[in-house]
């Protein structure tokens, strides 16, 4: 394998000649052999915007040379489009801040460039890493503003996602309107309800939970770019924050806007992990959703099996004919992740120390997986899951009209006390409600009837 050498301020080390990163990243690659992972693409899509937005500004401000400019705008841009992927080498636990990726992306740019002038890889005299790439920048306000950009798409996918699991559930509260169960309440038996309702009130925390997302979304449009390093904008032009945030906004689609406090964003992750909580809170409400399924489908014989889910896959290597609710255990599977993912992120949140936090690269790895791995749970939850629950109607009434919880209604007509003696005596020798009321309320049996028709006290 051919090979070139450069040099940087600890000295000199030979690269592959085809690689087009170059010795600072080689030095990460090298000093950082941990999980054989690195940050996701769409990180590095975001901070080659950020090299492009910049290198456009100083276009335009006369701050580059056209040549160069053009050459790192076009290195840029065949990043963004998706090229050059198997470039970026760095491992998720890096040099602290994020430098060791700033400076592969930095790299990569600057040696796509020369080769573009036609010069050798390597030979930065034509365009180099940190004087020309990486112009009126640090890793102090390019890793944060990377992150925003990344997850602000991402979090899009999965507000859609969620929409349209909120639709699924919707459409089964439609469908199971009429159908009457029984509730419970810790776990035993409480009062009739329309399994409709449950749908709904599974529709109402996905739509709360959207919403809490939706608004730690809005807080990651303010971008810290241009604070440069520890906040002060050192090395900027006047006109460089407007003018680079302007280009991001065309590049991005998003309406993102210039930090009001470039020191207090630049050492302060607090939107960062109020999006992570937002996701963790997801986290929970589809828990208790997933584990609702699994209940309610349990069975079939020995179960409630008050619905059944959809068969997709064989649920057992032994026994025959056992189907598992597969899409609810790789629910609750991913929500533990996002829960583990975020407390990762918390305890890197309060890390940081006085004008830098520099634990930014494990922050932006748990959040894109998160909202990643939500997007695709969620999505293939509702269309191989939801979508194809079935109710089983006679199995929920004849709950329903089981249920000692029946008795709850006729408090106001015949007391507490007396209604309790009814459940005991219902309980013990192993009667309805009904049968034991028409024996003891001392109400005419057409008026037990009427009080304890279970549709009725369901509600609507």
């Amino acid at each position: 394998m051919r090979k070139r050498i450069e040099e940087d301020a600890l000295g000199k080390k030979a690269l592959p000649f085809e690689v087009y990163y170059g010795i600072q990243t080689e030095r990460a690659r090298e000093n950082f052999p941990i999980s054989g992972r690195t940050l996701p693409h769409e990180m590095v899509v975001a901070m080659a915007q950020i090299k492009y937005a910049a290198a456009k500004t100083h276009l335009e401000l006369r701050l580059l040379t056209p040549k160069i400019g053009r050459a790192i705008l076009k290195a840029a841009d065949e990043i963004i489009r998706g090229g050059l992927k198997d470039q970026f080498v760095v491992d998720i636990y890096q040099a602290g801040a994020g430098t060791s990726l700033n400076m592969n992306v930095n790299e990569v740019i600057a040696n796509r460039a020369i080769q573009r002038l036609h010069g050798r890889r390597g030979d930065y005299k034509l365009v180099n890493p940190n004087d020309h790439v990486n112009k009126a920048q640090s890793t102090n306000d390019v890793i944060p503003t990377a992150i925003r950009l990344t997850a602000l798409p991402l979090l899009t996918s999965l507000e859609e996602s969620l929409r349209r699991l909120e639709s699924s559930f919707h459409r089964k509260g439609v469908a199971f309107h009429s159908v009457v169960k029984s509730a419970r309440t810790h776990l035993q038996d409480a009062v009739p309800i329309r399994l409709g309702r449950d749908f709904l009130a599974f529709e109402g925390m996905i739509r709360k939970s959207r919403q809490r997302i939706q608004k730690a979304k809005s807080d990651l449009l303010e971008l810290n770019i241009g604070g440069t390093a520890a906040g002060t904008g050192l090395n900027t032009h006047p006109q460089y924050r407007r003018r680079v945030v302007r280009t991001l906004r065309t590049l991005t689609h998003f309406p993102v806007r210039e930090a009001e406090d470039l020191v207090e964003m630049m050492q302060n992750m607090a939107d960062f992990l109020n999006a992570s909580a937002a996701l963790r809170l997801l986290a929970v409400d589809l828990t208790k959703i997933a584990n609702d399924l699994r209940l309610l489908s349990s069975g079939p014989q020995t179960g409630l099996n008050e619905i059944v889910l959809p068969p997709v896959q064989p649920g057992s290597s032994i026994m025959p004919g056992k189907v598992n609710p597969v899409m609810c255990e790789m629910t609750n599977m991913v929500a533990y992740q996002v829960i583990g993912n975020d407390t990762a992120v918390m305890m890197a949140a309060q890390a940081g120390q006085l004008e830098l936090n520099v634990m930014m690269p494990l922050i932006a790895y748990n959040l894109i997986e998160s909202i990643k791995i939500l997007t695709q749970c969620t999505t293939v939850l509702a269309a191989r899951c939801i979508d194809g629950i079935q109710a089983n109607r006679e199995q929920c009434r004849a709950f329903a009209e089981k249920t000692v919880s029946l008795a709850t209604a006729l408090n106001p007509h015949i007391g507490y006390l007396k209604a309790a003696k009814i459940v005991k005596e219902a309980v013990r020798s192993r009667r309805s409600i009904r049968e034991v009321a028409e024996e003891l309320s001392g109400l005419p049996a057409a008026k037990v009837r009427k009080i304890l028709d279970p549709l009725k006290l369901a509600g609507k």
